[in-house]
Formats: structure tokens, sequence, C-alpha cells
């Protein structure tokens, strides 16, 4: 990212809008009024207002229904991302307020709409402008979606799994129950493109949120099917788990490789203080079978203002005890600046979690 560039500056800026504006250059669109009128407003938003915003435009820009619009949107567009490709991005967010538009003024064309979304997350990913015909039109998209796992297109294939997922990030609620999408899945978990297959991950460890019995089996389902490599195999599994690999739940340890039970002994060493801004060095002794397989997770207890206390997992390390003995050491840093959690002075906890079960703690206070 470019120096001194927000991230909702370098995703929408006026060269941007520019652009969206040139796509559609042409009889029936005032392409410098739709540009004075974004600009008027895009610098005092935040990042989903810019394409709420921008879609808003559009609709006054691009007057009428979808089916009176389509044939122009899907002329302006640009080719398709690279389709060779394994991975990639979603694309470019200039993209994100067509999906919005198509979304307000398609709701009632159902198939024509999802026509179009088809098209366009191809350039960027459309898994939030497809929530709502989900929720108006959920047999209608989930049939289409059953389709779309066999598209020639790895990002209309992984719109499938990720328009369908029930927390998604800046998405709307959708009503469907929470295994509604799991044959999809069942198609979808083998994908051969690591974009598609992280969207499962992704998908599953929304649903482990909820009921985890559920992901458990259907993973084991996957595992005894065994239409991918072991290497891929281990990787969905443990994306999918990694939710309740910090919660410690040994269903999820156990199809890890992991023994909740097995008898591990920790001792963790950390100092009596540590200051806002500097490092807390950690250090814990492990003992156990010889050639254990260990998952070593450190939870930090967190004063917050009030009174009240939050606990956040880190990852630490995934070993085996060699001659029965592990030694790990770390340094936490203690970000007295970081934009998302303000640290509050005070008495803090350490607990450290080997296969998902709590086997040391510690306390020191925190100094301003």
């Amino acid at each position: 990212m470019a120096q001194g560039f927000s991230l909702k500056d370098q995703l929408f800026n006026a060269e941007k809008v520019g652009y969206l504006a040139g796509l559609f250059d042409g009889p029936g669109f005032d392409g410098a009024g739709f540009e004075a009128r974004v600009m008027q407003r895009l610098p005092e938003l935040e990042l989903k207002q810019r394409i709420d915003w921008i879609a808003a435009c559009l609709m006054d820009s691009l007057p009428g229904e979808l089916p009176q619009v389509a044939a122009a949107i899907l002329r302006a567009l640009p080719p398709p991302l690279d389709p060779t490709l394994s991975d990639d991005d979603f694309g470019d967010f200039i993209f994100a307020p067509l999906g919005e538009w198509v979304a307000s003024a398609g709701i009632e064309h159902p198939d024509l709409a999802l026509d179009v979304l088809a098209e366009l997350t191809q350039r960027f990913s459309m898994e939030w402008a497809i929530r709502p015909f989900l929720n108006r039109w959920p047999d209608l998209v989930l049939a289409r979606m059953r389709d779309w796992c066999d598209h020639d297109s790895y990002h209309v294939r992984r719109l499938v799994s990720e328009g369908t997922r029930p927390r998604l990030p800046w998405g709307a609620g959708i009503a469907l129950p929470l295994d509604a999408a799991l044959p999809l899945l069942d198609r979808l978990h083998a994908d051969p493109t690591r974009y598609v297959t992280r969207s499962v991950a992704n998908h599953l460890n929304d649903i482990a949120k909820k009921d985890p019995d559920l992901v458990l089996d259907r993973l084991s389902d996957w595992h005894a099917a065994a239409r991918h490599s072991t290497s891929e195999r281990q990787w969905i599994t443990a994306h999918a788990l990694r939710g309740l690999v910090k919660a410690g739940h040994p269903g999820a340890m156990a199809m890890l490789g992991y023994d909740p039970d097995a008898p591990v002994s920790a001792m963790l060493e950390l100092p009596a203080s540590a200051r806002i801004g500097t490092d807390l060095t950690l250090s814990v002794e492990l003992e156990g079978d010889a050639e254990l397989p260990v998952l070593v997770d450190y939870i930090v207890f967190f004063q917050r203002p009030g009174g009240k206390v939050s606990a956040k997992v880190h990852k630490w390390k995934q070993a085996r005890l060699t001659g029965g003995r592990l030694r790990l050491d770390k340094r936490h840093k203690l970000k007295g600046d970081a934009s998302t959690f303000t640290l509050v002075p005070g008495p803090h906890r350490v607990e450290v979690q080997v296969n998902g079960r709590v086997r040391a703690m510690g306390v020191f206070e925190l100094d301003a």
C-alpha cells in the first residue's frame, strides 16, 4: 500500500470512480455528473459506506430495474480475472458497488440477477451481493449454485461457498439452516484451487461456532472419501477447525492428531511485571511421553475498562516432545498504540494450553 494512503483511499478514489464512470460512458449516462456526485461525499465515508454510496449514485445514474440495464452492465465489464490461476484475491473493489446495485434493482428478477452476478464475481467477489437473493429466493439460488459448482471459473465456484457462509464478514445475515450448504461443500471441498477450498474451510469454521459435531462429522466423511491429497486434506481440516482448536475442543484436537488426555506437565515462567510498549517474555517447559505430539497455545487474560476481563488465544507451537521434553520461548508484544485493542494497566493472567487442556498459568502486572 502506498505510504500515506489508507486502504479506503487506495480502493476508492477519484481515479477509480472515473474508471467506473468510463465503463458506462455513452447515451443515457452522465459520467461527469456521476463522478461529481460520488466525490462530494466519498472522502468522509468509511470503506463499506463508500461501496453503498457509489451504489446509490449508480441507482440514480442507471435508472430502471435490472432488465433495462443488465445488457449495459455486461457490455461495460472488462475481461474476467485470469482463469488460469489457482488462487487470487477478490479482484478490484470498484466493482463491488455494481453488485450492491444488482441486489437492489434486481431482487424481483432473480434469474437475470444471478446471471449478472456470475459475470460480476469474475471481476470482484459478489459474496455480499448474493445474500439478499438467498433470503428472498433460497431454493432458486441454491439450485443455481449446484450448477455453479461445476463452473469453469473458480471465482464462480468460490461464490457458492463464500456467499452461503453463516457468519460472512460485512455480509447480511441469511436465514438458511446451518447445514443447507453442506451438499454444495461436499462438491467443492476437493476443488483444485486453494481460493475455493479456503472458502470451504472458512465456511466450516463458521458452522463450528454453533455445531462442532456437524463439522467434525463432515470432515470425517471427506477424509473417508479421500478425494484430495493427504497434504491438502490436512490443510483444510486444520483451517476448518482453527476456532475449535483455540477453544480446546477435544474432538478437534483428536482429529488433528493431538491427544487431549495425554499425560503432560508444563511449567510456565514469566516476569512479575511488564510495561505497555515492551515485550512480555514467556517460557514453558513441557514433560511427557517421548515423541508425544503437542499443540501449544497461550491465552492472555487482558484487563478491560470497567473491571472486565477479555481472553485472547495466541498460537505458540506444534511440535513433539523430543526425549519427553520440550522448551519453548516467546516474546509477546504489548502494543500500546494498537488501533483495535487498548491495553489497560493492572493484573493480567497467562494460561498455557497443551492439546486443548490448560496445563500451566501465571500472572504479571501490566504497568503504564
